[in-house]
């Protein structure tokens, strides 16, 4: 028996570069591993995928990015027996924060590590690719500059570490809606990565929070503008900086002292129906996986 965590993942800069003649946008952004997680036990069973989880609502079968993933890489290295999974969610679901992703991404590591398959982090990344963009990134985890169409992955020098306020609002927001937005209304600016990568190596927190900037975040608000109340709440509340993670529609806020990120998670609490989370910007995957 294998238990995995997937962690949740926020953008700290969103670029989108054009499109691709595969219909894909080309992006470039500064992805960033947060604690947030879910967990996933696997164990070996004859054969085929069994899947549990503790979400109603949610699909337990090949509609669910967990089992897909599953299925491919026993296919695909031919593993003889089968794998259940229980899954247990605590990162929102359509929020913007590579939830199923994460999950997709802990079932490649957990069979890998179950039947010994002595994959590479690069080969899992290969069968990730194939399923979904960010999955790559949530097989590896920390702080990484994502292109392409968010597959290419390189390494970052760690974030100084933040406190994390997350809000999701009571809404949901497709990627595919949001990507379609922006293709017809385009950005009034855009990140500078290089500049944040610089101000990450130099572990300067003012500056990553100065450099935070995500295109399609004025797509979404304008649609949703109680984003940008959340936004303006977290930096009353002594946010260093806040901003939309993805297509949306969860704010975060960075927060130097745990202290401050609690009082503005109880404040939003009070003043709105959002669902509310601190965590903290988290590592690589290095020890997320746990054998029995």
């Amino acid at each position: 028996m294998i238990t995995v965590e997937g962690n949740a993942k926020i953008n700290l800069t969103l670029d989108i570069l054009g499109k691709r003649p595969d219909g894909y946008h080309e992006v470039a952004m500064v992805m960033q591993s947060i604690n947030l997680h879910d967990t996933l036990t696997l164990s070996k069973i004859p054969s085929g995928i069994e899947l549990t989880l503790d979400v109603p609502g949610l699909e337990a079968d090949e509609r669910n990015l967990a089992w897909r993933a599953a299925r491919l890489l026993l296919d695909g290295e031919g593993v003889k027996g089968g794998v259940r999974i229980a899954l247990t969610k605590r990162i929102p679901i359509a929020a913007g924060l590579a939830g199923g992703s994460a999950d997709a991404a802990a079932v490649l590591r957990g069979v890998n590590a179950l039947y010994e398959l002595g994959l590479t982090q690069a080969e899992l990344c290969a069968y990730g690719a194939k399923l979904g963009s960010d999955i790559p990134f949530t097989i590896v985890g920390g702080t990484m500059l994502a292109t392409g169409r968010g597959e290419v992955l390189e390494a970052l020098d760690p974030v100084p570490s933040f406190w994390v306020v997350l809000a999701k609002p009571k809404i949901s927001v497709s990627t595919a809606w949001a990507y379609k937005h922006y293709d017809e209304q385009g950005a009034e600016q855009h990140p500078d990565n290089a500049a944040i990568i610089q101000a990450i190596a130099k572990r300067d927190r003012a500056g990553i929070a100065s450099l935070l900037c995500n295109v399609l975040e004025r797509v979404t608000i304008k649609q949703y503008p109680v984003i940008a109340a959340y936004k303006e709440w977290m930096m009353e509340k002594g946010a260093l900086a806040s901003m939309m993670s993805g297509s949306g529609p969860t704010v975060f806020g960075l927060f130097s002292a745990e202290e401050e990120a609690r009082r503005a998670a109880a404040f939003l609490e009070e003043q709105t129906d959002a669902d509310l989370f601190v965590c903290q910007t988290a590592g690589t995957n290095r020890d997320t996986i746990h054998k029995r």
